[in-house]
């Protein structure tokens, strides 16, 4: 049975009490981790001299209940500081979190030392000490024994290493600030009807989306265009100072950057990454039939940059409200395993999901989706929902996360719910599939064009954008170390050659863009993140969706099974592994050059419903 959404049992606001019910129980945990923290010292720090396996499974279940807790902490003072950055409760309340993490690595500097530097005998000992051990394998493989090379050598470069770590999640915190109170805060326009138009990160591409008005949306996109070239001096001053703390990390561990160490972490190489964008690059042609039909359907003679985000319909202000958009969201899971609606039904009127933008108030830009494993919960899910069509999607992109998350969180141990970047955008990028294909089969022409059109737009994104991202990152990692060599910092005029040269690889010749270099990094929050190199995860993950998907239209109730059990695995055993015994699909230069196949195929659609 295919249970209904009830319209009138639908939330729209986080109620985060089931985390704590009062600031004052949050500072109470707060307190009792750090008591915690000593007992795990004294208790374990001597043990560990000469090490069990009854010893190690005891440490390991103390680490569990901690990370647990202090996660649920986390989540906490982020999600609230995200509904509002001035918050001074919760921003103090994360950077003492942050501490916290920080203060745990020193205290436990003595266990990643130990059991990094253990050879195959000595685990072997261990296991065969304690049976339950085995339970712990594949976490203690993914954690310990497979940077066995990129360790810290004693604990004094362990606690350098947390150290360094903390500075680094302060400069992410900062950045995100920025980026929110002033980086995307470009000020006002007049707008042709002589109404005075805030521009921010939300209005931006509201108006660039829905405003047929292209003299409206030239004002919109130069009034950013060049306010964004005006902040690239203090971002390009905060990023230097998170690039030069990233080599520092890169270096103590034993890798040549911090580009090859994340690499590793995600059970990638160089040489896949190099595959990728080499494909993407050479087949970029393949998106000039898209553009083509944008700028036939728009009635323009060249293509500029804000004429790319404006939906492709005869209403691109048309409002689709949160409920329909829920709706529709819900009937595309129709052909999938029954717990997708079962989980969807929890996350929309369980005050799981905070829909709505208010950056007035301090509410960051963008959308994520926080897993809450620890407690065997729907995941929280963050919004800036405005009712235009990209707004669905991101809607049910989050929503694929948070599916993903609940099954795992209630399929595995908390210790195996992770996985690597590209296996959690898996699931999300899914959901769009399913989506765009429900809208196209069951729309009117006009929605479906548009619809179909913007999917093919986010194609383009991913497969681009998204990668060149992640290059920027590696070259302007490069030249603010070039720099600091010479006894300089990067300016903002620097990384913004660097940011056009490289979009020059990446974007389409029939887009006429500005002269003047770009200053668009300054507000892409994941080059700030501690978690660097992020986005080319994206483009991966849409090569591997795809394929999934057509193994779906094949073999529905196959696929549905396999599907499942992919998202509640988990991490219990390594990514590339997973997706070979799964699907049969492996990371290579074919997998991409299928993706671009779809993409040729996706465009013949959109111009045959066109023209019907």
């Amino acid at each position: 049975m295919f249970k209904e959404l009830n319209p009138d049992e639908i939330t729209t606001e986080w109620n985060d009490s089931y985390l704590f019910s009062s600031r004052n129980a949050a500072l109470e945990k707060f307190g009792a981790l750090k008591k915690s923290l000593e007992e795990i010292d004294e208790t374990y720090r001597p043990e560990f001299e000469k090490l069990s396996g009854t010893v190690l499974l005891g440490y390991l279940e103390a680490e569990k209940e901690f990370s647990r807790s202090i996660d649920i902490l986390y989540t906490y003072a982020y999600t609230q500081l995200s509904k509002n950055v001035n918050e001074q409760f919760f921003m103090s309340l994360l950077s003492d979190t942050q501490d916290l993490l920080t203060e745990y690595k020193k205290v436990s500097a003595f266990s990643t030392v130990k059991l990094t530097s253990l050879n195959k005998e000595d685990w072997d000992r261990l296991f065969s000490e304690e049976p339950k051990l085995e339970s712990y394998r594949a976490y203690l493989e993914a954690t310990y024994m497979r940077f066995v090379e990129h360790r810290p050598g004693d604990e004094a470069q362990a606690v350098y290493l947390a150290d360094l770590e903390n500075q680094r999640m302060k400069l992410e915190t900062e950045a995100l600030s920025r980026i929110t109170t002033t980086v995307t805060m470009a000020g006002s326009i007049t707008l042709d009807n002589g109404e005075e138009f805030s521009v921010n990160s939300q209005s931006y591409n509201t108006l660039l989306s829905i405003d047929q008005s292209r003299e409206n949306r030239k004002r919109c996109y130069d009034k950013r265009f060049y306010h964004l070239i005006d902040e690239s001096d203090s971002m390009a001053s905060l990023y230097a100072e998170k690039a030069r703390f990233d080599d520092l990390v890169a270096a103590q561990l034993n890798y040549p950057d911090f580009y090859e160490a994340s690499l590793y972490s995600l059970y990638l190489t160089k040489n896949q990454v190099d595959d990728m964008n080499t494909v993407f690059k050479e087949r970029k042609a393949v998106f000039e039939a898209y553009n083509e039909f944008r700028r036939k359907k728009l009635g323009l003679e060249t293509l500029k940059p804000y004429d790319l985000m404006l939906q492709l319909t005869d209403q691109p202000a048309k409002n689709y409200t949160y409920l329909d958009a829920v709706h529709e969201i819900q009937k595309s899971y129709a052909g999938m395993d029954p717990r997708f609606n079962e989980i969807f039904l929890k996350t929309v009127t369980g005050n799981f999901i905070d829909a709505y933008p208010s950056p007035e108030n301090g509410k960051q830009p963008g959308g994520y989706c926080y897993g809450l494993y620890a407690l065997k919960a729907p995941a929280l899910i963050f919004m800036n929902y405005n009712g235009i069509i990209s707004d669905q999607k991101t809607l049910t992109h989050e929503l694929g996360h948070g599916i993903n998350f609940y099954l795992m969180g209630n399929s595995v141990d908390y210790l195996y719910c992770t996985g690597q970047i590209y296996e959690m955008e898996v699931p999300s990028t899914f959901n769009e599939e399913l989506f765009v294909d429900y809208v196209v089969e069951n729309s009117d022409k006009e929605t479906a064009v548009a619809v179909l059109a913007q999917h093919i737009g986010e194609y383009q994104n991913y497969f681009t954008r998204q990668p060149m991202i992640t290059e920027f990152e590696y070259k302007a990692h490069q030249l603010c170390a070039e720099k600091s060599n010479e006894n300089g910092t990067v300016s903002g005029a620097e990384l913004n050659a660097l940011w056009t040269a490289l979009s020059k690889e990446y974007r389409s010749d029939s887009v006429e863009y500005y002269a003047e270099d770009s200053a668009e990094w300054t507000y892409i929050n994941h080059i700030y993140l501690t978690n660097n190199y992020y986005t080319f995860n994206y483009a991966i993950s849409k090569a591997i969706t795809l394929a999934l998907f057509k193994q779906y239209r094949e073999e529905p109730e196959s696929f549905n099974k396999n599907y499942i059990a992919y998202l509640s695995a988990g991490a219990i055993m390594p990514p590339e592994e997973k997706l070979k015994q799964y699907f049969g699909i492996e990371i290579n230069r074919q997998l991409f050059e299928d993706a671009m196949d779809v993409v040729e195929l996706r465009i013949q659609e959109l111009n045959e419903l066109g023209n019907r």
